[in-house]
């Protein structure tokens, strides 16, 4: 099979909270992750998208079904004895479809959220730190960034609760009929966090933020008009707060079983909500099952979520046509790829049989004037550009016809090109570095 884009992984479309968390992947494992599983694969390339909601492997392998079965068995193996069905894998078009509405939030669970295009682009950056981005998957993700800004200026997509932030602040109000007048606990001041700081500043909400980082939860209680406290007092926090958001970085449990009993006494029986929005969750699920304690996870946000998706049809609707317009684009450009390396090949071939010619001519002619020499050069490049026209414009076509591994045979073997002829997954590939050096060679053939 020709070399190729797939994705493999799970999201919340198919798997629930505590499958998701299985495989999620921290940022202080990412580079032992992407190194084992390329190796695993045979990746050419690798960037693992893992946030709350969604754990995705986007590779570029010269047989893409077979890598994308390859991490398919490995995150099996992770799971136990959970049901395959959670995990799906696309590649080609499929995939850079995938990939693009993902990175526009409409795979989100909250479609329109800003926050995904954020963790892609995260994602991204510690691939290209680990060395796992060449021009392909390069190409791809800075193209999907493109599209989400895009999508987000050209549609209404983003109006109204449109993270799992601000849909947790929306639960809570609907829980209490309004917020004003009421206590509510932040515990956690990352993004998720302060996303939901901002949603909660408007609400009349007696707010107090908790995290490790006392300088984090001191600025964002300034920006929304609240008030930090020390991480210490967590106990004292819980046992007079009414709605508690829990979103930190830890992999454990922040709010324990053990924990609640001793806040609960000290709450006399008083209800106490809490909205856990992190993955891995912050709060032990088996606190949900004690006595006046209501939890909430982000699997539990999906009803409030579908409310606003429905609000927002009409721009969903704009932003899949805006999609499926870039992915023709991006297909057409990623297909063109399999035939550059020959159209490259046969260029420097011909310039070279051209250059060898002139310059014997210019040995036996040496009183030439430099201008006449100047005009023997220009025909040399006029003849080459008028020569290799008409077989440039055959290796394009048949690269959007599918019909590329034929052609370039045929051109390797008629103009005895290195390698007489590919296999389909023999294309060569090429570094970003060298696709923008030939690029205007290219366009001159063209």
């Amino acid at each position: 099979m020709t070399q190729d884009l797939f994705v493999v992984g799970t999201s919340h479309h198919v798997a629930p909270l505590d499958i998701r968390e299985k495989l999620a992947v921290p940022p202080s494992r990412m580079n032992e992750e992407l190194a084992s599983v390329s190796k695993l694969a045979g990746c050419e390339e690798l960037i693992v998208v893992s946030t709350c909601n969604r754990v995705e492997y986007y590779g570029i392998a010269s047989d893409p079904s077979h890598a994308a079965e390859l991490i398919k068995g490995k995150l099996q193996a992770s799971l136990g004895k959970a049901d395959a069905s959670v995990l799906y894998h696309h590649w080609g078009t499929n995939a850079v479809r995938h990939l693009f509405r993902v990175s526009a939030s409409l795979d989100s669970m909250v479609v329109g959220e800003p926050q995904i295009l954020g963790q892609v682009k995260e994602a991204f950056r510690l691939a290209e730190q680990a060395k796992q981005v060449g021009s392909i998957l390069h190409r791809s993700f800075t193209r999907s960034f493109t599209v989400a800004k895009r999508i987000r200026t050209e549609t209404k997509i983003a109006s109204g609760s449109v993270s799992i932030s601000s849909v947790a602040c929306e639960l809570a109000n609907k829980i209490f009929g309004r917020l004003e007048g009421r206590k509510t606990l932040l515990l956690g001041a990352g993004e998720m966090g302060e996303a939901a700081a901002k949603a909660l500043s408007g609400t009349g909400t007696i707010l107090r933020v908790l995290n490790r980082s006392p300088d984090k939860a001191e600025r964002i209680a300034q920006q929304c008009g609240g008030e930090s406290r020390p991480y210490d007092t967590l106990p004292d926090e819980l046992a007079s707060a009414e709605v508690v958001i829990v979103s930190t970085g830890s992999s454990d449990f922040v709010i324990t079983k053990p924990l609640m009993k001793k806040v609960l006494r000290a709450r006399r029986r008083r209800p106490i909500f809490l909205i856990d929005i992190a993955v891995p969750r912050n709060v032990d699920p088996s606190v949900g099952k004690m006595e006046n304690v209501f939890l909430y996870d982000v699997d539990d946000l999906q009803q409030v979520a579908a409310i606003n998706l429905a609000a927002r049809r009409g721009a969903i609707d704009e932003a899949e046509t805006a999609i499926e317009a870039e992915v023709q684009s991006f297909d057409e450009w990623r297909r063109a790829q399999r035939v550059k390396p020959t159209i490259l090949a046969l260029r420097n071939h011909i310039e070279e049989i051209i250059q060898s010619e002139i310059d014997r001519t210019e040995a036996r002619m040496s009183n030439l004037p430099e201008e006449d020499r100047q005009r023997l050069r220009a025909m040399g490049k006029a003849i080459m550009n008028k020569l290799l026209h008409g077989p440039v414009q055959e290796l394009k076509q048949a690269a959007l016809d599918d019909e590329s591994t034929g052609v370039v045979n045929i051109a390797r073997r008629l103009f005895h090109l290195e390698g007489s002829t590919l296999t389909p997954g023999d294309q060569p590939g090429e570094s970003s570095e060298s696709s923008d050096a030939n690029a205007n060679k290219e366009r001159e053939t063209a």
